[in-house]
Order: structure tokens, then C-alpha cells, then sequence
């Protein structure tokens, strides 16, 4: 199914993170998700997201599901 992705999904966590004067380590806390997994999200390298963690993303950021996300086609 994946070889049919004609693009990707890009995470702009470091973006809202900004804009809302947040680190990383903070957000990690607030979340209750580890460093690790905070940098897999932050980096894109997820291969899924759990609609509950991002409902909590967008709470804690106080953003929309697509200041977070965006969608890239491949060249």
C-alpha cells in the first residue's frame, strides 16, 4: 500500500513549539510521551499517530490538527 504514496506528511511540531515559546523537554512532560518518542514524532520519522495524541498535541499547543500536519507531494 505504501509504495501508492505519492507524497508525505510532514510535522511541524517545532513550528507551534516556537510560536508557543516551548521546548521540546516541556511538551515531552506535558504529554507524557519520552524524549525519544517525542523527537520520532517531532522528526516525522512516525509511521502512525494516535488520533488521541494528536487531539493532545493540538490541546497542549492550543493549535488545529493542521497547524501541526501538513501534506507534501513528491516531486
Amino acid at each position: 500500500m505504501d509504495e501508492d504514496v505519492k507524497g508525505r506528511i510532514i510535522f511541524n511540531i517545532d513550528v507551534m513549539l516556537a510560536k508557543r515559546k516551548m521546548s521540546l523537554t516541556e511538551l515531552s512532560e506535558k504529554m507524557g510521551i519520552t524524549m525519544a518518542n517525542m523527537s520520532i514524532l517531532k522528526t516525522g520519522k512516525a509511521k502512525a499517530i494516535k488520533v488521541s495524541t494528536l487531539a493532545k498535541l493540538c490541546d497542549i499547543l492550543d493549535c488545529q490538527p493542521a497547524d501541526i500536519l501538513e501534506y507534501q507531494k513528491d516531486e
